[in-house]
């Protein structure tokens, strides 16, 4: 399918590896410019090299961190005027919630909250303008279905779910959407430091807790960064222009809810 989105200009937050890499592949493989990111200066380069050689788009490598403001100015300056938004950002580590503190609290609102809302406030009138923006913000099955460990995750990132829900409805008229994404487990290295600490905490091996989370998953496995990336380059396509507002879940079956 040709999702209409070949030469739009896009920027894929945290997309060195991971979810954010497998949506900045799969936006350049539907023809778009993609600016792609990561703290890690080789890191970004070299999948910026990677992702322009397997699809022929033109890649731009910023490296710098989204949680700051000189970061998000690198990703403007890199591309000031995007049709799509790929909010994505790494969470707190696991911890229990007794041991968080103020300052705790804080830097995670601020990294998996604030961050994202900041970067939609510089983005959303220019798209409201040439009648077309796709913002995508990746957050978490967590917000659906809670983890423990994972509190500070979960409810900084329900927090930017419900603020941009009503941020939505008002510019959806000018052909602008905003929709989350809510991946379960996949097979990435957030998945082995979220699994090793859950066993620590536990009291279980490595082995005995993804065993575990693997068993609660009625497709039997863990998801593949591909078919995550996938979902976000056809929400962020000229086909799903009706569609905004919305949490959509990808977990393979995880979250037991009719609706």
């Amino acid at each position: 399918m040709d999702l209409g989105i070949r030469g739009r200009k896009a920027i894929v937050c945290a997309s060195s590896r991971g979810l954010g890499r497998a949506c900045a592949q799969a936006l350049a493989e539907a023809g778009c410019e993609v600016v792609v990111n990561g703290i890690d200066a080789a890191r970004v380069a070299e999948t910026a090299r990677a992702i322009a050689a397997a699809t022929g788009a033109k890649v731009i490598p910023v490296a710098a961190h989204v949680g700051t403001q000189a970061g998000r100015d690198a990703l403007l300056a890199a591309c000031p005027d995007p049709d799509i938004l790929v909010n994505n950002n790494a969470g707190p580590p696991p911890r229990d919630f007794r041991q968080l503190s103020r300052e705790d609290m804080i830097e995670g609102l601020d990294a998996n909250m604030m961050t994202p809302i900041l970067l939609v406030q510089k983005v959303i009138d220019g798209m409201v303008a040439r009648k077309f923006g796709r913002i995508v913000n990746i957050t978490s099955g967590s917000v659906k279905m809670p983890m423990v460990g994972l509190d500070l995750s979960s409810g900084a990132r329900a927090g930017l779910t419900s603020f941009l829900s009503g941020v939505a409805r008002s510019v959806a008229a000018s052909n602008v959407t905003i929709n989350n994404i809510l991946p379960g487990p996949f097979e990435t290295d957030r998945l082995v430091s979220a699994a090793s600490a859950q066993a620590k905490m536990r009291g279980l091996t490595y082995e005995e807790v993804q065993a575990q989370r693997k068993q609660s998953i009625p497709a039997g496995r863990f998801g593949q960064p591909e078919e995550f990336g996938n979902l976000c380059a056809f929400v962020a396509s000229a086909h799903a222009g009706y569609i905004t507002g919305q949490n959509l879940l990808i977990d393979g079956g995880a979250f037991p809810s009719a609706f």
